[in-house]
């Protein structure tokens, strides 16, 4: 009986390898035709909505609190600091929003803050020529206002006006 028992297993798992192999190309090929339209219908609605000509978008991120212990900067100073050092250098535009965060200081401490958000876009093709200007945005603000950094993150993206 035992000789039996061990017969039948491996027949049963020969045709179950079998069946498995004889399958899965028509399995696999299901999926592949499955996977090629959807790459190719994600391909034509990112091409028909894309938009626009190649930007860069740079964001900065100015807190409030001075780490000396001094007066937290004002809307007045900020939108001031702006019109002064920010919009010379971006006269096309630009967006402030204003925000709340937290960072870990240089002594470890935990910083909450009111804090704004300059969003500048430019084309991609001047990103060598804008960069030194946002770097004297950065400078500038910390210097006037005491701070140890000016967050920045850059992302391109598709612009449409």
């Amino acid at each position: 009986m035992p000789l039996l028992t061990t017969t039948r297993s491996r027949l049963a798992l020969t045709t179950a390898t079998v069946l498995l192999a004889a399958g899965a190309p028509a399995a696999y090929a299901t999926l592949g035709d499955q996977a090629a339209a959807t790459a190719t219908a994600t391909a034509t609605a990112t091409a028909a909505t894309a938009r626009g000509a190649a930007y860069l978008e740079t964001r900065l991120l100015f807190g409030t609190e001075r780490p000396d212990g001094g007066p937290a900067v004002t809307d007045q100073q900020f939108m001031a600091f702006v019109d002064r050092e920010v919009t010379p250098a971006f006269p096309e535009g630009l967006t402030v929003q204003e925000g709340r965060g937290q960072w870990r200081d240089a002594s470890g401490r935990i910083e909450r803050e009111r804090s704004y958000e300059l969003i500048l876009l430019y084309p991609a093709g001047e990103a060598k020529a804008r960069d030194p200007r946002i770097e004297r945005i950065r400078d500038a603000y910390e210097r006037a206002f005491g701070q140890e950094s000016v967050a920045r993150l850059d992302e391109r993206t598709s612009v449409d006006f």
